[in-house]
């Protein structure tokens, strides 16, 4: 089988990659993440993806390598990872009621052959109606900070949510495990080979 890299420092991209049993290796990218002016959350997201895959093909040429981004957005204002306690409960008031769309770009990158296929997953989140003491309790307990949206869906961030649309939810996690099988089967991959 190929070498498979995963181009993040993520512990949630690894943890979820874990889940398909297959080898593989993680090496994070230096990037710049910021945005370009008048850039929409998907073309971030599938960008930066794309960038985190091709900037490790030439120290491993032989790999497959995946790439992933996430890029929330409520109301058409992007979200990014709070870093701070206040910062997660001014983003998780903003969301209060709303609908966040959570754009997750993947790109597979063969470094031997010089391609790459990029792709795009929306996953929406409908928030509950939220009072600050119920915010500022969930920021305590779930410590969000270094997550897009202020939350962590797979653990008390549950709780914020009335439903959840979309077809792929481990892309609301930070990496669309469904589209990367696709993928990886283009490459002859397969977790139950």
């Amino acid at each position: 089988m190929r070498r498979l890299i995963l181009a993040s420092s993520s512990t949630y991209r690894r943890q979820l990659l874990e889940k398909l049993q297959l080898p593989f290796e993680c090496h994070a990218p230096h990037i710049n993440e910021e945005a370009f002016p008048g850039e929409s959350a998907t073309e971030l997201a599938s960008r930066l993806a794309t960038e985190k895959a091709l900037a490790l093909t030439g120290d491993h040429p032989d790999a497959l390598i995946i790439g992933s981004d996430q890029v929330a957005e409520c109301n058409g204002v992007l979200l990014g990872k709070p870093g701070t306690a206040t910062n997660a409960v001014e983003q998780l008031e903003r969301c209060s009621g709303q609908t966040v769309n959570f754009h997750t770009g993947l790109c597979l990158a063969d470094a031997s052959s010089g391609t790459h296929s990029t792709l795009c997953e929306k996953f929406s989140v409908h928030f509950r109606n939220l009072g600050k003491d119920k915010i500022e309790r969930y920021v305590q307990l779930d410590n969000p900070l270094d997550c897009a949206g202020s939350f962590k869906a797979e653990g008390l961030g549950i709780a914020l949510f009335e439903k959840m649309e979309g077809s792929d939810p481990s892309s609301l996690v930070g990496l669309p495990l469904i589209r990367l099988i696709d993928l990886l089967q283009q490459h002859g991959i397969s977790p139950l080979s």
